[in-house]
C-alpha cells in the first residue's frame, strides 16, 4: 500500500515529488472490473460489522514475546531482527502487557479500487523518474497477478526514465537485508537531488541572461 500511496502522491502532487521507488510494489494495484461491485460490497458489509462489535471491543494483551510470535505467525518471511524492528513501533505497553497499535481496519476488505486502465492512465500522468526495485521472490509470489492485469501493468511502468532492478530476496528485503537495497536506493534519491540542483542552477542563470 505504501507503493500505491507514493504512485498516487507523484500523481496529485508531482511538484512535491522529485523521485519515485517502488519496493516491491505494483504501484498501481488494477481490479478486475467485474469484481469491483462485489469487493467494494464486501467491504462496506465488513465495515458496517466491525462497526457494531466497536463498542465492545477490547484489546488483547500480551506478553511482548507473545506479541512476537503473533507477528512471526502472521508474516513467516520476517527474521527475528526485522519483528523486533515493526515492534518497536507497533506495540504500547499497558498494565498487564503490551498490545497492537496498529488499526484493526487493515484487514478489512479495501473498497477503494481502480481498473486497469485507470492505472495505465495514471501511470503515463507520473514526470518524475521512477526506480522500482523488483524482489524474485516478493508480491509476484506471495501475491500474484493475473496475466491480463499483470502484463500490461508492466509495460505501463517500463519507460525511458524509470529503471528496473531485480533482487534475490523477498518482499521484506528492507527490513531483512537493508544492505541490498540501501546503496541502490541512495544513489537514486541522490542523482535526482543533483539533477534538481543543476535544473535550479540553469534557471537562474538563464534568468540572469
Amino acid at each position: 500500500m505504501g507503493g500505491n500511496i507514493g504512485a498516487m502522491l507523484s500523481v496529485l502532487y508531482p511538484d512535491m515529488v522529485e523521485g519515485l521507488v517502488l519496493l516491491d510494489s505494483y504501484g498501481f494495484l488494477p481490479i478486475d472490473v467485474k469484481r469491483m461491485s462485489m469487493i467494494m460490497n464486501r467491504g462496506i458489509e465488513e465495515m458496517m460489522e466491525y462497526e457494531k462489535k466497536l463498542p465492545e471491543r477490547k484489546e488483547r494483551i500480551y506478553t511482548y514475546e507473545a506479541a512476537k510470535e503473533r507477528l512471526k505467525a502472521a508474516n513467516q518471511f520476517l527474521s527475528d531482527k526485522s519483528l523486533e524492528i515493526l515492534l518497536e513501533r507497533g506495540l504500547q505497553k499497558v498494565d498487564g502487557g503490551v498490545v497492537f497499535t496498529r488499526d484493526i481496519r487493515i484487514n478489512l476488505t479495501n473498497i477503494v479500487r481502480i481498473t486497469l486502465e485507470q492505472c495505465l492512465q495514471m501511470q503515463s500522468q507520473i514526470k518524475t523518474k521512477v526506480l522500482l526495485l523488483r524482489a524474485s521472490q516478493g508480491l509476484q509470489k506471495t501475491f500474484p497477478q493475473p496475466e491480463e492485469l499483470a502484463v500490461p501493468l508492466r509495460k505501463g511502468w517500463s519507460g525511458l526514465r524509470n529503471t528496473f532492478i531485480e533482487l534475490e530476496a523477498d518482499h521484506h528485503v528492507h527490513l531483512n537485508n537493508p544492505e541490498l537495497v540501501a546503496p541502490i536506493i541512495t544513489e537514486f534519491l541522490l542523482s535526482q537531488t543533483s539533477q534538481q540542483t543543476a535544473n535550479a542552477s540553469s534557471i537562474n542563470q538563464a534568468s540572469k541572461l
